[in-house]
């Protein structure tokens, strides 16, 4: 099929052709996903260094072509009919992990690359005997999506110990080092626009105890475990308004347990939505919507979900939000 001249498809086949072989076609998308449901990708590329990125760079101003940054997928649903853009990932070149300094005096300076999971690096500093992202263990996303985002859990957040990021902007097609205090971070939050990669953060962590600090990866795993379901989901749907608690709310509207299609709202955690092993994205989508509904409808209060949608139509995304 030829292109329509300034389509869509005009703009994937120039990007297809800049990147060369690179890129590949048809990635499947939703299966990097903790959903495990979606489509594919019309192009994929891992990124293995800064001139991988200033390439990226060059063919997205060149094409405009539309570019998604994937993490570990974990606060992400991709649509039944993918995404028409070009999608990329950090690989293993950003998933190193180093102690700067290790005096036993505090702060201790870790540096991990975006592509670092983050119960990897919650056991690496744990081990190390450093404190402050023991938290970390059981949110199952990488640096660079919890940085994006705050990423937080049990108390405690990546604002407390954050301190800076490397980034690169494919707008502008360079990196930079950025403070902390410079993103915005907020409740599951931060000034980061969407062409702005986290390729790494340094942490500054409290000088401690390995034992204790096991101690307490084991308590937060077993409180995951005893609260949280497994399986098919992104973890907590919605954030959680002020004062209150997001699934306190679903639980209290009627909605736990309810179920359209293939998705289902946890029957252990009313915040967590379940999808069925190949089940359908736009299930998932329908019944976010309809819990959001719900909620505002029996309790006044409009939830807002953490779940970045991807691929769907502007009117979805909309039901979805509430906006």
């Amino acid at each position: 099929m030829t292109p329509r001249p300034n389509s869509p498809d005009t703009s994937l086949v120039e990007a297809a052709a800049k990147l060369g072989d690179r890129v590949r076609h048809d990635e499947p998308l939703g299966m990097l996903t903790t959903y495990r449901v979606g489509g594919a990708a019309a192009l994929f590329m891992t990124i293995d260094s800064l001139d991988d990125l200033a390439l990226v760079a060059r063919v997205v101003r060149a094409s405009g072509v539309p570019v998604l940054v994937v993490g570990r997928g974990s606060n992400m649903l991709v649509a039944d009919s993918g995404y028409e853009g070009l999608a990329i990932m950090l690989g293993e070149r950003f998933a190193g992990i180093e102690v700067v300094n290790s005096t036993g005096e505090s702060p201790v300076e870790v540096h991990a690359g975006g592509a670092v999971p983050l119960p990897v690096l919650a056991r690496r500093c744990a081990a190390e005997g450093l404190r402050g992202l023991e938290w970390a263990v059981g949110v199952p996303g990488s640096v660079g999506g919890a940085v994006r985002m705050n990423a937080g859990g049990h108390g405690s957040e990546m604002a407390n110990v954050l301190r800076r990021v490397h980034l690169f902007d494919l707008a502008r097609g360079d990196d930079e080092s950025v403070p902390a205090d410079e993103l915005g971070l907020g409740y599951r939050q931060s000034n980061l626009s969407t062409t702005k990669v986290v390729l790494g953060a340094t942490f500054a962590l409290a000088a401690g105890d390995a034992e204790a600090s096991a101690r307490e990866l084991a308590e937060v795993v077993r409180w995951r475990r005893e609260h949280q379901p497994g399986g098919q989901n992104a973890g907590s749907v919605f954030t959680n308004p002020p004062g209150d608690s997001a699934g306190r709310l679903v639980d209290a509207s009627g909605c736990k347990g309810l179920r359209i299609g293939s998705a289902e709202v946890s029957g252990k955690h009313a915040n967590f939505i379940q999808a069925d092993p190949n089940g359908s994205a736009s299930d998932v989508a329908l019944l976010i919507a309809e819990v959001r509904r719900r909620v505002e409808a029996a309790t006044g209060v409009r939830l807002h979900p953490e779940v970045h949608a991807v691929g769907f139509p502007a009117d979805v995304v909309a039901r979805m939000s509430g906006v």
